[in-house]
């Protein structure tokens, strides 16, 4: 099971923002009422908050934008995705305010941010369970994890569902495969979770970049496809692709929203998480927004099919959010 402590991550660096938080925060989130919405002076808010990142992230965050855009019209929320990686690289140049991901912030990117001055909060808003998926007619329900990384390993050279080891079905259809690009956090979640190290896959497989819906159109176009991409696509198009059930070593389990929060979709149940400036904290309109993506998690994620938190997730993230911003 996912472990709260994921929902409150750290500043950088944590010592120097102490004060940041005590003098700034605190008097900024005075202002804001506990559930959202205008000061407590009654003025509307207006601004912007500025998010890119993950493409798995970005249906959430989309619908929490869309959601509170409509109690907010003075505000303008934006979101783009250049992918886990891409997003990091704008966050920790200053560029947004908060910063999609589908995986936790690497050193190389801590160490990014450290050197441009940006400190920042990691919030879990939703949880995942990347899913495999392939052409409904596929008769395969089942791999295990080995099976996956006999496929997906960098020196594999199977090329037919045939040549899978161990695969009790007979389907001789060619392997076609199609993944995200190296920017994406579900590329780096998978690729460490199957093949053991970061960034390790083969080279000759249909890179569709951040464009997942190519990699669903691929899939059910093509009888030996086959696609790694999260939860929420899979869910948005059950009715094109087949899930597979992965076998992490205590039998086959299909992806789900129970599985997932539980943990027992091993090993690709993962957090979803958003990133948060700790200049974007200062302004109303961004507090705002990190509080109205809490307290609506079940209608956000739910607007997009995507996994809610936990009832212990949730507690965590709002007393989060209220340290951070005031309760």
């Amino acid at each position: 099971m996912f472990s709260t402590t994921e929902t409150f991550h750290r500043w950088l660096p944590a010592v120097s923002v102490v004060g940041v938080l005590a003098l700034g925060l605190a008097a900024c989130g005075g202002e804001a009422d506990a559930g959202g919405g205008e000061g407590s002076d009654g003025d509307e808010l207006s601004g912007t908050v500025l998010i890119d990142g993950s493409s798995t992230v970005e249906p959430v965050s989309s619908a929490a934008a869309e959601l509170f855009m409509s109690e907010h019209e003075g505000v303008q929320v934006s979101v783009g995705t250049s992918g886990t990686g891409g997003g990091f690289e704008k966050f920790c140049n200053g560029e947004t305010d908060i910063s999609d991901a589908s995986r936790e912030i690497a050193a190389d990117e801590i160490a990014a941010c450290e050197a441009n001055g940006v400190e920042f909060e990691q919030l879990t808003v939703a949880n995942d369970a990347l899913s495999v998926v392939v052409n409904p007619e596929n008769p395969v329900d089942c791999l295990t994890t080995e099976q996956l990384a006999a496929i997906w390993a960098p020196d594999s050279t199977l090329s037919s569902w045939s040549e899978v080891p161990g695969l009790d079905v007979d389907f001789d259809q060619p392997l076609e495969l199609y993944g995200p690009g190296s920017d994406s956090g579900t590329f780096d979640y998978f690729t460490e979770a199957i093949n053991g190290e970061e960034g390790a896959i083969r080279t000759d497989y249909h890179n569709i970049g951040e464009d997942d819906a190519t990699g669903i159109i691929g899939v059910e176009g093509s009888a030996g496809g086959m696609f790694f991409v999260g939860y929420t696509y899979y869910a948005e198009n059950q009715d094109r692709v087949k899930a597979l059930q992965i076998d992490g070593g205590g039998g086959c389990v299909a992806p789900s929203v129970e599985t997932a929060q539980d943990g027992s979709y091993s090993p690709l149940a993962r957090g979803l998480y958003i990133y948060i400036s700790s200049t974007g904290l200062e302004r109303a309109e961004v507090q705002e927004f990190v509080r109205f993506y809490v307290n609506h998690n079940e209608e956000i994620t739910g607007a997009v099919g995507a996994i809610p938190m936990t009832e212990a997730q949730k507690e965590e993230a709002l007393a989060a959010v209220d340290r951070l911003i005031g309760g």
